[in-house]
């Protein structure tokens, strides 16, 4: 067993018992389809107004920038996940590259990124479908509309589709990427005839002046503005591409289908946000968008489309399904790889013979997730999903870099061009977007983390199988 100084390194090549295996079951297209499915959600329907208060139309190159940066960790991921092709994404690599306790930190911290955006976005899920309900004349008790923080006994709805997407993942995992293929398809249906409909109406006039609050993030009037402020939450809008990578072991060809999901699907969500927003800002005044919390069906509306408008926010319903699916998969695999590498109990690394998916810890996750969903305030803690997200990307980038040195030799299915390059940029890219978070999310972060070290320290480590192995 060979060990750095973060502890004992997994072997890249590491034998597994065939029992506690994925089964390969996804081709390319479904994972393109895994990638969009978890990156085109809430964002495109919420950020642009966002966006648009602190750059202007400037929000546009705020997408440009966010989507570089994520192209610089998706260009590393896909080194990384071709080259060591088994579950488990960030934790996997930093556990083979820089050792077993900085593996558990980006771990511990990826359960921030998807459980966290699970329950978020499940919430979110409930509050469009009230609003869609009492369109209709549908009103439903308040007290299952919310948990006891706003002055309900649960949020009901969140709960429901929380444990009705974990029960579609128990099915089967090519039958759950199958039916989000559907989904996808609905929601970028949805999105170009946002497009079509909003692009004739383009104004020159509407898109100056291009850059009213400049290009550097600052602080104007109380409020975060410039092109980089912009950037800075725009990019929550593009995670998400890194649940492919955990579908790894799943893979049926894993040298070519990894690369084709990652890259591909960063492509198209650049293309689609950079499209949409051009289309929202031209067709309409940026102040108009500014902190709108549905800025797409606010521009259809102003254009004379409420029907149109109507079937956008149907398609939200459609969309935020397909976000928790992908990432409440992605929590899941997280957990079993740390279950089987015997950081937690080695109980939950257990797989059905019949699906091939990790019932137990899938159905431990959707319970997990529906109990924060129902009970809990996320408006505060939602941002460490983001803060574990970026600490990932930058171990990813980190651990890619590193390999290059140590083991120039390790045949490389997809090799990252320009490596140390497209890997400094994801870091100090990653990094900045960091330290743009508030401060009180980078104190909940430590302390979370703090949290983690402990239960590793006291359990993981002398449970560890390469501890036992050495």
């Amino acid at each position: 067993m060979s060990s750095g100084f973060w502890g004992p390194l997994k072997p890249i090549d590491e034998a597994r018992d065939e029992s506690k295996r994925l089964r390969p079951t996804l081709s390319w297209p479904h994972l393109i389809a895994l990638g969009v499915g978890a990156i085109v959600g809430t964002g495109i329907y919420t950020l642009t107004g966002v966006g648009a208060d602190r750059a202007g139309p400037a929000v546009i190159l705020a997408f440009a920038i966010a989507g570089a940066v994520c192209a610089c960790a998706a260009l590393a991921y896909a080194e990384m996940a071709t080259l060591i092709p088994t579950a488990g994404s960030a934790y996997t690599y930093t556990y083979s590259v820089l050792g077993e306790t900085l593996g558990w930190v980006v771990g511990w911290s990826l359960i921030l990124e998807y459980s966290l955006a699970c329950s978020t976005v499940a919430v979110g899920w409930s509050g469009y479908l009230v609003g869609w309900l009492q369109s209709a004349g549908i009103y439903l008790p308040t007290e299952l509309l919310g948990g006891p923080h706003a002055g309900g006994i649960v949020n009901l709805p969140a709960v429901l589709v929380a444990l009705a997407i974990a029960g579609l993942l128990i099915g089967g995992t090519k039958e759950s990427a199958t039916f989000n293929i559907i989904l996808v398809i609905i929601k970028l249906t949805a999105l170009a005839a946002f497009v079509m409909l909003a692009l004739p109406a383009f104004q020159s006039e509407n898109m100056t002046p291009f850059m009213p609050y400049g290009f550097t993030s600052h602080v104007e009037n109380g409020a975060a503005r410039g092109v980089m402020a912009a950037a800075a939450i725009v990019f929550f809008a593009f995670y998400g591409f890194d649940a492919v990578a955990t579908s790894a072991e799943e893979a049926r060809n894993p040298g070519r289908d990894l690369k084709i999901g990652i890259i591909g699907s960063m492509a198209a969500c650049t293309i689609i946000y950079m499209a949409v927003a051009v289309a929202a800002i031209g067709a309409v005044d940026f102040r108009a968008l500014a902190g709108s919390s549905e800025p797409l069906a606010l521009v259809l509306r102003t254009l004379g489309h409420p029907f149109a408008a109507w079937a956008i926010a149907a398609a939200a319903l459609v969309a935020l399904p397909s976000v928790i699916l992908v990432m409440m998969y992605g929590q899941s695999r997280i957990f079993f790889v740390m279950a089987r590498d015997g950081l937690l109990p080695r109980s939950l690394s257990t797989v059905s013979p019949r699906t091939g998916s990790p019932v137990r810890i899938t159905a431990i996750t959707g319970v997990f997730v529906a109990l924060v969903a129902g009970f809990f305030r996320l408006d505060e803690i939602a941002e460490l999903a983001n803060a574990g997200t970026l600490i990932a990307f930058i171990a990813v980038a980190l651990c890619m870099m590193v390999l290059r040195k140590r083991a120039p030799e390790l045949k490389r299915v997809f090799s990252c061009p320009a490596p140390y390059l497209v890997g400094s940029l994801a870091v100090l890219g990653c990094l900045y977007l960091l330290f743009s978070l508030p401060a009180s999310t980078l104190e909940r972060f430590a302390l979370w983390n703090l949290a983690g070290l402990v239960f590793y320290f006291l359990y993981s480590r002398s449970r560890s199988l390469l501890a036992r192995k050495g």
